[in-house]
C-alpha cells in the first residue's frame, strides 16, 4: 500500500496536477462499489421470480424478458465505455448512471409496493388463468428497467478503471496499489453477491416484494451518497476525445498507403507526434503488424499543423497512435480465449441447480434443505477466502522468488485459473456420474417433473463449485487487471466493458452448445444428454465436452500468450522512445 496514501504529480504545460490519494480515497470507492453491488444484484437475482409471481407473467414469457434485459445491459456497457473515453470521464459517467440506477430501482420497488402498478394477485389459480398486467403497467416496468440498464451500462465498464485511477501508475506503491485493489473490488463484489442471494431473495421470498426490492433501492441510495462524499479526493481523469476515431484513422491511412516502401530506418524517420497534454503512455515501436507502420509515413502531400499534428490525420497518424492500435490488436485474441473459458463458468451457474434438484440437499439428520439456487454461495464463499490469502501471502512470497510485479504476469494466473476450469469440469462429470448411478440404484424421493432423486447428498458438489471460484480468482481478476494496463489509457472504460461483453457472447455461445447436443444426442445410442429428467441422460459427456473444449481453447491461449507483447515492452526491432524520435520534420 501507498504509504501515504498521497501522491503528487506535478504539473507541465497543460497538464493539471494530480494528486494521486491512493488507499485515502478507497473507502469511498470500494463502499459505493460495495453498495452498488448489493443493490443491483438484489434487485435481479430474483427478478425472474418476480416476474412470474407478482406480474403473472409465463414462464417463457418472463425468461425471454429477463435474457433481452441481460443481455442489453451487458452490450449497453460499450456505449457507456465510448461516451465515458470520448465526451464526459468516468467521473462524470458513474454519477449520472448511479442516479439512474437507483431511479430504476425505486420504479421497480414502486411496481410491487402500489398494488394498482401491478395486476391482482393470483392466488393458487391456475396460471392461465391470471389476469396479466395492462400495458401501462408494462410501460411503468419497462421505465424501471430501462433506467437500470443505462445505470449498468455506464457502472460496469467505469467503476473498476476509476478506482485504479486514484492510484499513481507510475511509482511502485502505485502499481501494487492497482493490482491489489483488482484482488479486494472482487472480494467485496462477492461478499455482496452472497448477502444479495441469501438475505435479500429471503426477504424477496419470504417476508415482502416491497421490503425486499426497497432494500436494494436504498443499498443504491448509499452507493450514490458514498460515491458524490469522495468527491474532493478523487483523481478525475479527463476523456480525450474520441479514442475509436484515432483508430479508423489508423487503418484508412494505412490503406491508401499500402503501396509505399517502409524506410530501412523506420523507427527513425516515420512521423511522430505526441500532444503535450496527452495522458497515454509514451509506447515504443515494435515490429509486429508493420503494414500498420505506413499509416505514419509523410509524402510531399502530407502537411503539417505548426504544433506538430497532421493537418488530415485520415492520411497521416502518428506513430504513437499506430502503436496504440497494435496494442488493441494484440489484445482482441487474448479477449476471444477467455470467451470459451466462460463457458465453464456458465455451467456452474445453471447445470449445478439442476444436478442439486435432484441430489439428497438435506443438511445431516435434519429435514433442513438447502435450496438449489444457493448452492451458487460455495463459489463464490472459496473465492472470497481464496483472495485474502493470495493477495497477503503468496504475492509477496512469489514476488521474492520471480523479482516479478505480482509475483507472476497476468497471462500467467489466467492460464492458471483456465485450467482449474478444466480440473473442474472432469470432476464435475465424475461426480454426475455417481449421482446418476445412485439415482437409478437407490433414490431416496422423486423430484416433482423432473425424476429420482439421488441418495448422493448435495454437498459432493462443493468440490467444483470451490474449484471453480479459485479459478475465477485467477482468470477473472487477470482478465480485468489485463484491459486496465493493456488498452490505451484513454480506452480503459472501453476495455472495461470487454469482460461483459465477452460473458454475454459466452452465455449466447453456452445457448449455442446446448441446442447442438441437444440436436445430435436425440437420435444417439446414448439417448438425449440433457433431457429434464438427468437421470436419463449424460450430463457427464456433456461436461467432459466442455472439459475437451477448454483444453483446445488452452491450447490457443497458450500460443497467443507466447506471441503477445505487453504494452510498452517493443520486440527484437531497435527500440526508440517516441519521444526521440524524428517527429515533426516536415518532407522537402
Amino acid at each position: 500500500m501507498e504509504k501515504n496514501n498521497k501522491t503528487a504529480v506535478v504539473a507541465t504545460d497543460d497538464e493539471p496536477q494530480l494528486n494521486y490519494r491512493g488507499w485515502k480515497s478507497m473507502p469511498f470507492v470500494i463502499g459505493n462499489e460495495t453498495f452498488e453491488k448489493l443493490g443491483t444484484t438484489g434487485t435481479s437475482s430474483n427478478l425472474l421470480v418476480y416476474l412470474t409471481t407478482v406480474f403473472n407473467m409465463k414462464s417463457i414469457t418472463a425468461t425471454t424478458l429477463i435474457n433481452i434485459f441481460n443481455g442489453t445491459t451487458n452490450f449497453a456497457t460499450l456505449l457507456g465505455a465510448f461516451l465515458s473515453d470520448t465526451y464526459f470521464g468516468r467521473y462524470k459517467t458513474l454519477g449520472f448512471a448511479s442516479v439512474a440506477s437507483f431511479l430504476g430501482m425505486l420504479v421497480l420497488t414502486l411496481t410491487a409496493a402500489i398494488s394498482k402498478l401491478h395486476p391482482p394477485d393470483c392466488g393458487n389459480q391456475d396460471s392461465g388463468a391470471c389476469p396479466g398486467p395492462t400495458p401501462w403497467q408494462l410501460a411503468f416496468l419497462f421505465i424501471g428497467l430501462g433506467l437500470m440498464v443505462i445505470g449498468a451500462g455506464g457502472i460496469r465498464p467505469c467503476n473498476l478503471a476509476f478506482g485504479a485511477d486514484q492510484f499513481n501508475p507510475n511509482t511502485e506503491s502505485g502499481k501494487k496499489g492497482i493490482t491489489s485493489f483488482f484482488n479486494w473490488y472482487y472480494c467485496t463484489f462477492t461478499f455482496a453477491m452472497m448477502i444479495s442471494l441469501t438475505v435479500i431473495v429471503y426477504v424477496q421470498s419470504d417476508v415482502s416484494w416491497a421490503w425486499g426490492l426497497g432494500i436494494p433501492a436504498f443499498m443504491m441510495f448509499l452507493s450514490c451518497a458514498m460515491f458524490f462524499l469522495g468527491s474532493r479526493l478523487y483523481v478525475k481523469v479527463k476523456p480525450d476525445g474520441s479514442p475509436l476515431a484515432s483508430t479508423v484513422q489508423v487503418f484508412v491511412a494505412a490503406i491508401k498507403k499500402r503501396h509505399l516502401k517502409l524506410p530501412e530506418e523506420p523507427w527513425l524517420t516515420l512521423h511522430n507526434h505526441i500532444p503535450k497534454n496527452c495522458i497515454n503512455s509514451k509506447l515504443p515501436r515494435t515490429g509486429q503488424f508493420r503494414c500498420l507502420d505506413k499509416a505514419a509515413i509523410m509524402t510531399p502531400e502530407d502537411q503539417i499543423k505548426s504544433d506538430g499534428s497532421a493537418i488530415n490525420p485520415w492520411r497521416l497518424s502518428s506513430m504513437q497512435k499506430v502503436e496504440e492500435v497494435k496494442v488493441l490488436i494484440r489484445v482482441i485474441p487474448i479477449w476471444a480465449s477467455a470467451i470459451v473459458y466462460y463457458v465453464a463458468l456458465v455451467q456452474q451457474q445453471t447445470y449445478v441447480v439442476f444436478q442439486a434438484l435432484q441430489s439428497d440437499r438435506r443438511v445431516g439428520n435434519t429435514h433442513f434443505k438447502i435450496p438449489a439456487a444457493s448452492y451458487a454461495i460455495f463459489s463464490m464463499l472459496g473465492l472470497t477466502i481464496w483472495i485474502p490469502i493470495y493477495d497477503r501471502i503468496m504475492v509477496p512470497r512469489l514476488q521474492r522468488l520471480t523479482k516479478k510485479e505480482g509475483g507472476i504476469t497476468i497471462l500467467q494466473r489466467m492460464a492458471i485459473g483456465m485450467i482449474l476450469a478444466i480440473f473442474t469440469m472432469i470432476i464435475s462429470g465424475i461426480i454426475e456420474d455417481k449421482r446418476r448411478s445412485l439415482a437409478l440404484s437407490r433414490p431416496v424421493g422423486l423430484e416433482q417433473r423432473r425424476g429420482a432423486i439421488s441418495s448422493l447428498s448435495g454437498l459432493w458438489l462443493i468440490p467444483q463449485l470451490s474449484l471453480i471460484g479459485f479459478s475465477e480468482a485467477f482468470t477473472i481478476i487477470a482478465e480485468v487487471e489485463f484491459y486496465y494496463k493493456q488498452f490505451p489509457e484513454n480506452m480503459r472504460s472501453i476495455g472495461g466493458s470487454l469482460a461483459f461483453v465477452g460473458f454475454a457472447i459466452s452465455s449466447y455461445l453456452s445457448s449455442f452448445l446446448i441446442s447442438m447436443v441437444h440436436r445430435f444426442t436425440k437420435g444417439a445410442s446414448t439417448g438425449d444428454w440433457l433431457p429434464e429428467d438427468l437421470n436419463k441422460g449424460r450430463l457427464d459427456y456433456f461436461y467432459y465436452l466442455v472439459a475437451a473444449l477448454g483444453l483446445l481453447n488452452f491450447g490457443f491461449f497458450l500460443l497467443c500468450a507466447k506471441w503477445y507483447k505487453y504494452k510498452g515492452s517493443g520486440d527484437g526491432a531497435p527500440e526508440v522512445a517516441m519521444e526521440k524520435l524524428n517527429p515533426e520534420k516536415s518532407p522537402v
